[in-house]
């Protein structure tokens, strides 16, 4: 297609993938990784594409899987695949990806992060009664490496909840949010993409990697979180969002 249509073809310039640990819980995975040597096809694509005349352009991997999920796999109705496809896409053509506005506002509302924290709460205390019970270590592993995960999760909500405690409370809008609040969560010390991840994907979705992203489309456009999900939300939170 690319010597068809005359482009150039986009891709990650990865240096190395993570392939997982032994007793992990993730057998299969780590053997569908251990068979794919991704620097071995990066080489016979540049060099197949050089003797073709077509340009490759190696772009910066951060968080173009995250950004797809988020942004571009519920906007476009696309697969998460295909959207961080586009994301790679978007980066060799020079665009930078801005944070959706409605991202921005759920990321400075307490009432949505009291709620996504309450989500986690749950999972975690799901998870030890689960770990509690399970015989077999391999799944008692993945059990583990899944509440590391929401124990991570739950310490950057805290941060985000803390960082909006802190800031002034003066210049108040209509709804009693502070246009001021301005960049989220500095002490994070991650990327808004990775701490949109986590705000966002298992609070509303239920899942961590979830197939249908399709959910996210209100949140997105109109920054309707409280009716989208399977759980209602819990007002004594803080009450409505819109």
């Amino acid at each position: 297609m690319a010597i068809q249509k005359g482009k150039a073809i986009a891709v990650e310039n990865l240096k190395k993938l993570k392939k997982g640990v032994r007793r992990d819980g993730k057998a299969t995975l780590r053997k569908r990784l251990h068979q794919w040597n991704v620097k071995k096809f990066l080489q016979k694509l540049k060099r197949v594409a050089m003797l073709k005349g077509v340009e490759v352009v190696e772009v910066n991997p951060a968080y173009t899987s995250v950004i797809g999920m988020l942004k571009y796999a519920p906007q476009l109705s696309i697969d998460k695949d295909i959207a961080g496809a586009y994301v790679i896409g978007r980066r060799a053509l020079g665009f930078k990806e801005d944070v959706p506005e409605n991202y921005e506002r759920l990321l400075k509302n307490k009432a949505y992060l009291e709620f996504a924290l309450k989500r986690y709460e749950e999972r975690e205390k799901e998870l030890r009664e689960l770990i509690e019970k399970e015989s077999n270590e391999y799944k008692r592993n993945a059990l583990k490496s899944e509440l590391r995960s929401v124990e991570n999760s739950k310490r950057l909500l805290i941060n985000l909840l803390q960082s909006l405690q802190s800031e002034p409370s003066g210049c108040e809008g209509a709804n009693g949010s502070n246009p001021e609040q301005g960049r989220v969560a500095k002490a994070t010390l991650q990327s808004v993409w990775q701490v949109l991840k986590v705000a966002l994907l298992f609070p509303i979705l239920g899942k961590v990697l979830p197939r249908d992203l399709s959910p996210l489309k209100p949140v997105l456009v109109e920054g309707v979180w409280d009716r989208v999900g399977s759980r209602s939300v819990p007002f004594e939170a803080g009450g409505r969002s819109q």
